[in-house]
């Protein structure tokens, strides 16, 4: 289980195809000398196993699955990825639990300044930033304002809902110790939704089904 606070950000140096599953290797000095050959860790919000570790670099695998699902398999060698190993038990929630099972991919839209650039106010390295990303139809109903989502494994509080774009303040700290201000408009993202919200939704929705329902076969055996 990750919490979202990135510790730091890696740089994709290849993904090469090997017997089925596409391999990257990342150079994250800090980190890797931190693993173990088959440890967990989030890339970019995806929860992959770390292989041939060494100080300076490790790898991992991306299935099928990953590559459908995530925006790993479309990065290119000087990508930035946001990197986080997993909380210890009894640690701080910091962030609020993030699985690093991504739900699907959203499209960034916009990422301005608070302060407008042509302000005399303008610091680049100061200013807060609003962030909106389009995102896909199947995960909208689990975006909701004031609650968690995870952005490129950043965890983000959602300051409003439009249609299929959510927005979101980014802070300073955030902007510059994530991969965030190295993205282009038009890039995916790898969004993944507040669990605690999923499983509230899902209960909604079985409470709005019947206990059971009637068919042919139902009237038949109750001599109807």
């Amino acid at each position: 289980m990750f919490t979202g606070i990135i510790e730091q950000t890696g740089t994709l140096v290849s993904l090469a195809d090997r017997g089925g599953v596409r391999r990257i290797t990342v150079e994250a000095p800090g980190i890797a000398s931190r693993l173990r050959e088959g440890d967990s860790l989030g890339v970019s919000g995806v929860c992959l196993t770390a292989l041939d570790i060494d100080p300076v670099f490790f790898h991992a695998d991306l299935a099928q699955e990953t590559l459908d699902r995530t925006s790993l398999g479309s990065l290119k060698p000087g990508s930035k990825v946001n990197l986080e190993l997993p909380t210890a038990a009894g640690s701080p929630l910091g962030g609020h639990i993030v699985q690093g099972h991504v739900d699907g991919t959203g499209t960034l839209t916009a990422l301005d300044p608070v302060i407008p650039a042509s302000s005399p106010d303008f610091n680049r390295e100061t200013t807060d930033w609003t962030l909106k990303v389009s995102v896909p139809e199947n995960i909208r109903q689990w975006m909701v304002p004031k609650g968690s989502v995870a952005i490129e494994g950043i965890s983000l509080t959602i300051a409003s809902v439009d249609t299929d774009t959510i927005s979101i303040a980014i802070l300073p700290l955030t902007y510059w110790r994530t991969n965030l201000h190295a993205l282009a408009l038009g890039t995916p993202v790898n969004l993944e939704a507040d669990v605690l919200v999923k499983l509230a939704w899902q209960q909604m929705q079985s409470a709005k089904k019947p206990e059971f329902e009637i068919t042919e076969d139902w009237l038949v055996a109750n001599g109807y």
